[in-house]
């Protein structure tokens, strides 16, 4: 078979790295890929943005692409599914209406209250002037969220009334996200422990995955500013078999009945990002596709051939080919450039990645770049060093082991990813 993986960060590295695994699988081409799916066995590197729809459509036919599989979510969220769909091309995500649960949290927040999906409540505004008299009169501080994607950077924890509504005028005024922040969110700021469960649908079955808990805060100790996530370890120890039955029952299964009701079958990988709140779980959001850094310790933990979970979600077979699970926990740590996720500098050399895999890690690639045989930084978040062990403790450290080989100028890390300070 020869596949198509679209997307060029860590996520789209730990796919490649898994496809390729795959007995199937002759090549995979990456578009655009990074410094790690360069030399990735069975991988090449192609100049396609993953917002040329027409442009990977064309390659795929080109190439006689036997199944594309979509990383980000900003295709899916654009209609790549549908696209390749009505070519007659099989591809692994939801169709476009089904990625809506990411593409609009407006649309998400009223789609679980039609299918009472557990949530905080939100308010939905336009207009500055309403949605700041209305933030100023809450009891307590809100979540400000921008409505359309906004690559990870969205979602902001005001610290109190006057940076509230000082957000709200960047965000619905001053366009902070673009059009992404045209409306906006007022929404219940909930307080607890974060789990994300993500799961395989194929329309009507689904297979949860081992859950996992991200770090978001780019310091140790859960300080600094929100990241995309600083690292993440599976399964959570938090996620015991009663919790998993309750998010089953009340938020993957209506989530994939609500889509087929309304019309948008739900095929791919569906992400619920959860928090255990004082009064129960509830739903903080949903998105349409592999997380990150989730899939790099998601996936060291699949045994299955993923190409054969691929394929039977999207031919409705998923019932009858359940995921197999090996025993022991996986973590990973980012490491990430000196001033993410504000400014910060490209083009540092990376040394020491051969050090790290001889320890027993598995380092996936972020925002790396091949340059005449150099590897070399190129983007916030770099690398991802993921260690698999017995124990939680164990999966870390061998992650830390490998992680002190690796250099590269500026690199910045939490010292706390799945072990105490």
């Amino acid at each position: 078979m020869n596949l198509l993986l679209i997307g060029s960060g860590g996520r789209e590295h730990a796919l490649a790295w898994k496809l390729s695994q795959s007995t199937q699988v002759e090549r995979i081409f990456v578009a655009a890929g990074n410094g790690g799916t360069a030399t990735t066995p069975k991988c090449e590197n192609v100049a396609i943005g993953d917002g040329d729809l027409a442009g990977l459509l064309a390659f795929a036919q080109q190439q006689s692409i036997d199944l594309t599989v979509v990383g980000p979510e900003v295709p899916l969220v654009a209609g790549i599914v549908d696209l390749f769909q009505a070519a007659g091309l099989r591809i692994f995500g939801p169709v476009q209406a089904a990625a809506q649960l990411e593409g609009s949290k407006a649309f998400s927040k009223a789609f679980m209250q039609r299918h009472t999906i557990p949530t905080g409540w939100a308010r939905v505004f336009s207009d500055f002037e309403e949605a700041a008299d209305f933030a100023w009169g809450l009891d307590d501080l809100p979540v400000l969220k921008a409505n359309g994607l906004a690559a990870g950077k969205g979602v902001v924890l005001p610290e109190s009334r006057d940076e509230a509504v000082a957000v709200l005028r960047q965000m619905l005024v001053e366009r902070s996200f673009g059009a992404a922040s045209a409306t906006v969110l007022v929404e219940e700021r909930l307080r607890g422990a974060e789990v994300s469960v993500l799961a395989f649908s194929d329309g009507k079955n689904i297979a949860v995955m081992p859950p996992a808990q991200d770090h978001k805060r780019l310091l140790t100790g859960d300080r600094g500013p929100n990241t995309g996530g600083m690292g993440a370890f599976a399964p959570s120890p938090l996620a015991t078999p009663n919790f998993l039955a309750e998010v089953e029952r009340t938020v993957l299964r209506p989530a994939i009945d609500g889509m087929a009701a309304e019309g948008a079958p739900y095929v791919g990988v569906l992400y619920a990002g959860l928090m255990l709140t004082a009064k129960g779980l509830r739903v903080l959001e949903f998105n349409c596709r592999f997380g990150d850094p989730e899939t790099q310790v998601v996936l060291p933990l699949l045994e299955s051939d993923l190409v054969d979970l691929m394929l039977a979600c999207i031919d409705g077979r998923l019932g009858e080919t359940p995921p197999v699970w090996r025993k022991g926990v996986a973590a990973t740590v980012v490491m990430a450039s000196g001033g993410y996720p504000g400014h910060y500098a490209k083009g540092k050399e990376i040394h020491g990645i051969p050090g790290a895999e001889a320890a027993g890690c598995t380092v996936f690639h972020a925002g790396t770049a091949l340059a005449d045989g150099r590897l070399l930084t190129s983007g916030g978040r770099v690398l991802a060093v993921t260690g698999v062990g017995d124990s939680l403790l164990a999966a870390a450290e061998r992650a830390y082991t490998g992680l002190a080989d690796i250099h590269f100028d500026g690199a910045v890390w939490r010292t706390d990813i799945a072990r105490p300070n």
